[in-house]
């Protein structure tokens, strides 16, 4: 389906919804020129599964310790 306006979307915008629901694609025009598509919405997420990588991933003892020069740069050491 195609809207010719903005206007007509805004107006009609509950009608347009339920066509895109049947299956339709609603294309917006503005000054004759296409916009915008409405499509229904696909979840493409899968449900998370945690601890999928456990095992794999190890972290290095001295993760949370900055380099001194680092350290430094950020004020928590004196740099002495």
């Amino acid at each position: 389906m195609i809207v010719n306006t903005i206007t007509e979307a805004k107006a009609h915008l509950s009608a347009l919804i339920e066509t895109v629901l049947l299956g339709e694609e609603v294309i917006i025009k503005r000054a004759g020129k296409p916009v915008a598509v409405i499509s229904a919405y696909v979840n493409r997420s899968t449900e998370r599964l945690p601890g999928a990588l456990s095992g794999r991933i190890s972290i290095a003892p001295d993760f949370d310790e900055l380099p001194p020069d680092l350290a430094r740069a950020f004020g928590m050491e004196d740099g002495k």
